[in-house]
């Protein structure tokens, strides 16, 4: 999570800054690049020259190959990493990783309250600003279990809520729905569209399921092979709730798997 800017060193060929409070836009990514070097390996480029820009209350979906710099994108968002050239503005942003991270021995109810708890927020008091929430997102009968006897949706929901709990204006959800079943992904895609008309957030989602970019997305960003290019951004500008079978999903999917080089 970001609370305040991080400001990178001036200079040739380095970030400009990581700025989480005077961004014209939710998330604003300017030719971004990122490049690691582990010990004595050669250095790899993970991103190169990436923008990508969310205004208040979009969804923007990244879609691209396996190792293409989608996660390093999100943590540059949230502060977690800096860029090594580009300026990344954005508001305050919650990171919802792939797995869900909850803590084994801490009920549903004390994992959604997390946030709270950790924004200085007392047991109990966090205990009942996330006890409604809970029931909202339809696991009030749950509150006392423990994440081992939930399912794998069920899990979903609880860090998703920890990451609303938040009370971060921004959203960065990275691959969400990956380790479920194909039955329970297609259930929580619908349930997160929902969640997101009834509490709007500005939100980045990485996914590798093209579908899935466009049922959730305003905006489809598509990366290219390592170091991650934008080789295309496809606005969707369907009304919701999006179906699957609907000859405009359909049509845009082709499209993204088009751009990625890929052959419905």
């Amino acid at each position: 999570m970001i609370e305040t800017p991080v400001q990178a060193s001036r200079g040739p060929g380095v970030a400009r800054a990581v700025d989480c409070e005077h961004a014209a836009a939710a998330v604003d990514v300017d030719r971004v690049s990122r490049t690691f070097t582990r010990g004595r390996q050669t250095a790899v480029q993970a991103l190169a020259d990436v923008s990508l820009h969310a205004g208040d209350g979009e969804i923007v979906a990244v879609v691209g190959p396996s190792g293409c710099g989608k996660s390093t994108l999100l943590e540059l968002i949230c502060g977690l990493q800096r860029p090594d050239a580009g300026t990344v503005r954005c508001a305050p942003a919650a990171l919802m990783p792939q797995r869900d991270l909850l803590l084994p021995w801490a009920s549903a109810l004390d994992n959604a309250a997390l946030a709270l708890r950790a924004g200085g927020i007392g047991r109990e008091p966090a205990r009942e600003l996330a006890r409604p929430w809970l029931a909202r997102f339809g696991l009030g009968e749950f509150e006392r279990t423990r994440p081992a006897q939930l399912s794998g949706g069920m899990r979903q929901r609880v860090s998703f809520l920890r990451s609303l709990l938040a009370g971060k204006p921004v959203l960065a959800l990275d691959e969400p729905f990956a380790a479920l079943d194909a039955i329970t992904r297609a259930e929580m895609q619908g349930w997160l569209d929902q969640a997101l008309t009834a509490e709007p957030r500005t939100v980045v989602l990485v996914t590798h399921d093209v579908e899935e970019a466009v049922l959730l997305g305003d905006r489809v960003i598509v990366l290219s092979e390592r170091p991650g290019r934008v080789v295309a951004s496809v606005e969707v500008g369907l009304a919701r709730p999006r179906r699957r079978a609907d000859p405009a999903v359909v049509a845009l999917r082709e499209r993204v798997l088009a751009a990625l080089g890929v052959s419905g």
